[in-house]
């Protein structure tokens, strides 16, 4: 087992959003569809592993059975602040920082950006920790790095939540054809870039977020403090969008997908932006998942726009696992 340092006192986890169908339906009732207040700051310890050659900072709380979030683009550890007291009812939470995420190092480090880097440095954080089958629970960009991690190591992993992985080249073979996924990448990945490019991170956060969730001002309306968390990502997602598509987002084989034979949950955005849904139910089909649950009113962000939903469904999925 690698040294595992406690760094500070204590962190404040502050409220982030992650940005980044069909099939069985489960979830918990109807009456716990209404949004969730905005919870008060989770004051944890904040911890670091040395993992592959750089820091990896994280929190955990509870006992049991670990669980480990892997939040999406522009996420930190922080995104999942509606999650970590709700799961550690039941079990050991950790929430880790990818990455380039923040609170860790912004700086280039001689990597390439790759699927393949993060799936690799979270199989090194659950080796540096001695955890033993941990339940998998992705956002985004993390649900495709948690797929990845299982394919490459399924000893490690008890199950897995995902939530909307972004596998674009999938669209491609759906009824929907490449079509849908030009657009994506052009109003939302590609003006992102550009936005970058002309040196102005605030209109790139903005228009990634927007976009990713489907909501025009989505960005604009977050309390301050939270646009404040999301600009403190912009070198992770102008590093991210800047990846070759091929290693950044690769064409994961359907048929390797289905010899997947861990139990599965699916979670989607009832507001989502259509490809997220197309690529879910293509997921859903090429793994034979156990359920795939729609959260009412939420977007790409379900875990933080109805967290109460989201919660109940995978504490429901989690347990029977």
């Amino acid at each position: 087992m690698r040294p595992v340092r406690l760094v500070a006192a204590a962190l404040a986890v502050v409220a982030t959003t992650g940005a980044c169908g069909g099939g069985p339906a489960e979830g918990p009732s109807p009456g716990a569809a209404a949004p969730a207040a905005t919870p008060a700051p989770l004051r944890l310890p904040l911890h670091v592993a040395r993992v592959r050659g750089t820091d990896l900072y994280f929190v955990e709380h509870g006992s049991g059975i670990p669980v480990v979030l892997v939040h999406g683009s522009a996420g930190t550890l922080d995104s999942w602040r509606a999650q970590v007291a709700a799961l550690a009812t039941r079990f050991r939470v950790i929430a880790y920082s990818r990455r380039y995420h923040p609170p860790n190092a912004a700086r280039r480090d001689g990597q390439t950006y790759s699927l393949s880097l993060h799936a690799d440095d979270l199989i090194g954080l659950i080796e540096a920790l001695g955890l033993e089958r941990v339940h998998l629970v992705g956002s985004s960009y993390g649900a495709y790095v948690a797929l990845l991690v299982t394919l490459r190591r399924p000893e490690l992993v008890r199950s897995l939540v995902l939530a909307e992985p972004p596998i674009l080249p999938w669209i491609a073979r759906t009824p929907w054809g490449d079509s849908l996924r030009q657009v994506f990448e052009a109003t939302v990945l590609d003006a992102t870039q550009r936005a970058f490019e002309r040196g102005d991170s605030l209109d790139a956060l903005r228009r990634f977020v927007d976009g990713m969730s489907g909501r025009a001002g989505r960005f604009d309306g977050l309390p301050e403090a939270d646009r404040a968390a999301l600009l403190r990502t912009a070198f992770e997602l102008r590093l991210e969008l800047a990846a070759d598509p091929a290693v950044y987002t690769p064409a994961l084989s359907c048929e390797d997908v289905g010899r997947i034979r861990h139990s599965v949950l699916i979670v989607s955005g009832e507001r989502s932006p259509h490809v997220f849904h197309v690529i879910a139910e293509e997921l859903a089909r090429c793994l034979a998942a156990e359920a795939l649950v729609t959260v009412p009113g939420a977007g790409h962000d379900m875990h933080t726009d109805n967290p109460a939903y989201y919660n109940a469904a995978v504490l429901q999925f989690l347990s029977r696992n």
